[in-house]
């Protein structure tokens, strides 16, 4: 049986479903140019993703394997493989948002296509009402999956023994329209040119897991506070699937045992399911509120401020600093910057969704939009439009001696906020009522 093992978001050995399949192997990863041409030379993901690949191809050596690298469009690489190649199969782990299904259809024409679930906890059908229809509200939703969980959840992928095939692995294999080339394996070859990444950026999953040991008894209180460092940080590396989920629940089950109080952290991580399973039963969400019509006044000179960090606003200024340094933005800012982004500036969630996208080393297409949603008021699982976060008292709550905002924002910062907090705020809700003629308020 000679399979193509396309590795995706799983960029890893250990655990890994992929390399449970028997027979001749030709692992391979696609640099898709529907996903990079609209990214900026500089952006740091591709690094980060760049040298994981380098990283997994010296550690599937070790098993006797290699990767193979391509650039281009998947049609066409799979068109280019099969007319040079006989392969029965592939094998791919699951990704659930609109552009990665419809990938998937359209590779299934081709080839059959076996689907190995690997990416979420559960997968998207397997927590579901009683009637078979998708949850809406996430505690109702996070209740059913702690009946649903078990061991299987956790169980681990061994190794088998496969055979490579003969292929060129040393290069870069540039597919389009004028055929095949073969180009330098490097960055620069794509588009690209290397970036500094931030030391934790470089840590290994378990460098981090032993780092976040000592913090998981207080996460449900710290994570909150801007300036401590009490996540796990492997958001990156569950989005890449540099560390498994089943590896990551097998070490809470370990952190459990030892008396840890690991439920705070296992709820976030249902969270990630519920809003995949979200976009995977409502795909129209990427684009579109799921209830009420407000969309937001677009303005321009609002969004510019915002995404350079000139709002006035320091702890939203702040949080976008920390994005545009350094690829991430602490969890509580991000919903201080969402609700100050969609409530009193009224820009349309979308705008503020495509931004983080564009700079988040750990972008999750369901994570990202679902959550904006929720800031928006106007998601599955809304928080109620009237409610509006205060970026002052939330800055004095969580960064009270404002070492967080001091940390990311210069010295010749101008205070001078683009807009009143309460009088925006005021705006906000009169147009939101105007704008919903269904609910009743209260």
């Amino acid at each position: 049986m000679r399979r193509i093992l396309w590795f995706r978001r799983d960029l890893r050995v250990e655990d890994n479903p992929l390399l449970s399949q028997e027979g001749d192997a030709l692992p391979i990863f696609i640099f898709d140019p529907t996903i990079l041409e609209p990214l900026p030379s500089n952006d740091r993901r591709v690094t980060f993703i760049f040298n994981t690949l380098l990283h997994l191809k010296s550690a599937l050596r070790v098993c006797g394997l290699d990767l193979a690298l391509f650039y281009g469009k998947p049609t066409d690489v799979f068109e280019w493989l099969l007319k040079n190649a006989s392969y029965h199969n592939v094998c791919a782990s699951g990704d659930y948002d609109a552009y990665s299904l419809q990938r998937d259809r359209e590779i299934s024409h081709l080839i059959e296509f076996n689907r190995i679930h690997d990416t979420y906890i559960f997968h998207p059908d397997e927590v579901l009402k009683k009637d078979g229809t998708p949850y809406q509200v996430f505690t109702p939703f996070y209740n059913c999956a702690k009946t649903v969980f078990n061991s299987t959840h956790m169980a681990e992928f061994a190794p088998v023994s496969q055979s490579l095939i003969d292929f060129d692995y040393t290069k870069i294999h540039h597919i389009d329209e004028n055929g095949h080339s073969s180009i330098p394996l490097s960055l620069q070859s794509i588009g690209f040119e290397p970036q500094p990444l931030t030391a934790n950026q470089k840590m290994s999953p378990n460098e981090k897991l032993k780092s976040f040991a000592s913090k998981l008894n207080h996460y449900s209180h710290d994570r909150d506070y801007m300036i401590l460092d009490a996540t796990s940080s492997l958001s990156a590396d569950l989005r890449f699937g540099t560390i498994s989920i089943r590896t990551l629940l097998r070490w809470l089950s370990k952190q459990k045992k030892l008396g840890i109080d690991t439920e705070p952290f296992f709820r976030q991580l249902i969270f990630r399911d519920f809003y995949a399973m979200l976009l995977y039963h409502f795909p129209h969400l990427a684009t579109q509120n799921f209830r009420y019509r407000f969309k937001g006044n677009p303005n321009d000179h609002y969004f510019k401020s915002f995404c350079t960090a000139q709002t006035g606003v320091p702890i939203v200024d702040a949080g976008v600093r920390e994005l545009l340094e350094t690829g991430k933005m602490h969890n509580r800012v991000r919903m201080i910057c969402a609700s100050f982004f969609t409530k009193n500036l009224l820009l349309p969630w979308q705008w503020g969704e495509a931004f983080f996208a564009q700079h988040l080393m750990d972008y999750d297409a369901a994570s990202n939009i679902l959550s904006w949603q929720w800031s928006a008021g106007t998601g599955v699982d809304p928080q109620p439009y009237f409610r509006i976060f205060n970026p002052y008292t939330q800055a004095h709550k969580f960064d009270k001696d404002k070492m967080y905002i001091k940390k990311y924002l210069p010295k010749h910062y101008n205070t001078l906020p683009i807009v009143d907090h309460q009088e925006s705020s005021k705006k906000a809700l009169v147009y939101f009522r105007s704008s919903i003629s269904d609910i009743k308020i209260i």
